[in-house]
């Protein structure tokens, strides 16, 4: 077994008690009140000094020898930007109408291929003087008026084409485009 040498707790105790005296000793001093400032001394007037002149010539102010007045400001918008109001909006797209291809051409100018009958709903097959097809179903739009398809079976189909006569009458055309067979 290790002894560990006697710690001598009397002069430890000793030691913090005098360490707290002299906190305590320091504690009880009054401090004195600071001293007033020093009054100061009347102000003198100060003696008047001749501007002094001199005889070499000033150079002339410089000015802004660069004139951006007239130049872009490079951190404003190309665009300006205008505020919308709802109305403005509303009318906009109103007036937006989708430009696909099937609506480019006229209805009559557009070839039926094929139909297909379907418990589901007929389809039909039609190609554009372009070349290209499209598959068609019941109530899809087709043409430059945007006509409605109507009815699809194997002999043909039927569009209903509503536009604005030269009287401002809404007028309501049928145009049935046959299926061609072949001889």
């Amino acid at each position: 077994m290790i002894r560990r040498p006697k710690r001598n707790n009397h002069l430890w105790g000793m030691l913090l008690a005098l360490v707290c005296l002299a906190g305590l000793s320091g504690c009880n001093k009054e401090q004195a009140p600071p001293p007033p400032p020093p009054a100061q001394a009347p102000q003198q007037p100060k003696p008047v000094v001749q501007k002094q002149i001199s005889t070499v010539a000033l150079p002339p102010a410089q000015t802004n020898q660069l004139d951006f007045s007239t130049k872009k400001d490079p951190f404003k918008p190309f665009i300006a930007v205008k505020a919308v109001t709802p109305a403005e909006l509303a009318r906009q797209k109103a007036d937006l109408k989708p430009v696909l291809p099937i609506h480019s051409f006229d209805v009559s100018q557009f070839r039926l291929i094929g139909a297909v009958s379907d418990p589901k709903g007929n389809k039909a097959m039609v190609v554009d003087p372009a070349g290209k097809g499209y598959v068609l179903r019941l109530g899809m739009t087709i043409g430059k008026n945007e006509g409605k398809i109507t009815r699809i079976d194997t002999s043909g189909i039927e569009v209903v084409e509503q536009f604005r006569d030269e009287n401002n009458k809404v007028r309501k055309e049928t145009i049935r485009i046959p299926l061609l067979r072949k001889p």
